[in-house]
């Protein structure tokens, strides 16, 4: 096990233009940390970087405090589990695990004893004898994941592992991960495009847009305290609802409500201006199912629901609003931007699966306006965290 230190890490191809963009990032010794964007974000190539498959343009990269620049990937003592699972097909299940071993030219018994004792952990003492073509998308990737374990690497990267696998198949195979890696101890980078994985895995979750780092902070701490307009659009599903909001009076304006300035934002910085308002649709509930007690601190409204959504355990009400062309316009590349589809203004809103609201009925809603967040939408910058003043 060792700590992984990338210290001004950049990363140029034949263009110029940096796909990995001055990224600076600690590792700590046994954690589990997420590398998470839209696609073309760079987190790829950051993992292939940290394993030697791609030369560095610039910084460094330090493994259990010694600098691997120059170090061929054989050299680092690093296990890579990949998406497409990569396992020789001519090969049995043993030998497929076994096979950095026999690289090692390990003795036999010490092959046999290591082998067993992962595939014992792993649930694959029984296919031992199998070969690749008969077994299914979990176990091969369980496969590929024994080969990694066996070799006592310092770290393991594991790169979309999860990603050619069904979404039951996919739920199970991030519970044993995270499991194993919890049993283990050993530092883990998972690169992922699914925010849920990197929800439920990370200990921390590296955010990267475009080749730069956003923001690294733990899974709650990114729900909560997003930095800017980017990662709050990105983590959470449902999405954040991005409203517009106006600021008159130390107040602000929202499409179907008038709340004050949220607290850590002065209200006199931002008087007269027109900012993005983000509120989570957990934020919201149906008025009749809320304690009276809890009431009073939060604002109510009324608004015509356009949709409603039953999952059984969950429920959502969809309601459309009118938004400034210039906070539309923006919105919509953000989603763009996030592979997400760009849908005409609606706020959504999470529902206690046993309110009875109705499409098309005029409904009593609540919001917890202390979780509002506000945005400069020039910078995208979360006012309340931001340290400069927004003029």
């Amino acid at each position: 096990m060792a700590a992984i230190e990338l210290i001004n890490v950049v990363k140029r191809y034949g263009d110029g233009e940096p796909a990995v963009n001055n990224v600076s990032l600690d590792i700590a010794d046994g954690e589990f940390m997420i590398l998470v964007g839209p696609s073309g974000c760079g987190k790829s190539t950051l993992l292939r970087m940290i394993v030697g498959l791609e030369d560095i343009t610039e910084g460094e990269i330090r493994i259990g405090g010694v600098r691997v620049n120059e170090m061929a990937p054989r050299e680092r003592n690093l296990a890579m589990v990949f998406q497409n699972y990569a396992l020789y097909p001519h090969l049995t299940v043993f030998e497929n695990i076994a096979f950095p071993l026999r690289l090692a030219k390990r003795p036999d018994h010490e092959v046999t004893e290591r082998v067993e004792h992962v595939a014992e952990m792993l649930e694959l003492k029984e296919l031992l004898r199998r070969k690749p073509s008969q077994l299914s998308g979990g176990q091969r990737q369980r496969v590929a994941m024994g080969r990694a374990i066996v070799r006592d690497a310092q770290a393991f990267l594991f790169d979309e592992p999860l990603s050619n696998l069904d979404a039951k198949l996919r739920g199970q195979m991030r519970t044993e991960i995270s499991r194993l890696q919890r049993r283990l101890g050993t530092t883990t980078v998972y690169v992922t495009h699914d925010q849920t994985e990197a929800m439920t895995l990370g200990d921390r979750v590296a955010v990267l847009r475009k080749g730069t780092l956003q923001q690294c902070a733990t899974p709650r701490e990114l729900y909560e305290n997003p930095v800017n307009l980017f990662v709050a659009g990105f983590i959470g599903a449902p999405p954040m609802n991005l409203l517009p909001a106006r600021v008159s009076g130390g107040q602000v304006e929202l499409p179907f409500c008038t709340v004050p300035v949220p607290q850590g934002v002065d209200p006199d910085e931002v008087e007269g201006r027109l900012l993005i308002a983000g509120l989570r649709p957990g934020h919201f509930e149906d008025a009749e199912y809320v304690e009276a007690g809890k009431l009073e601190l939060g604002q109510t409204f009324e608004a015509t629901v356009d949709v409603t959504e039953w999952l059984g355990n969950e429920q959502f009400a969809y309601v459309p609003y009118e938004s400034p062309p210039e906070i539309r316009a923006q919105v919509e590349a953000l989603a763009q931007e996030l592979d997400m589809e760009a849908a005409h203004p609606q706020l959504i809103i999470s529902l206690d699966p046993a309110s009875r609201i109705q499409e098309g009925q005029r409904a009593r809603f609540w919001v917890d306006v202390r979780r509002m967040h506000l945005f400069d939408p020039r910078t995208g910058a979360n006012l309340a965290l931001s340290s400069a003043a927004v003029s």
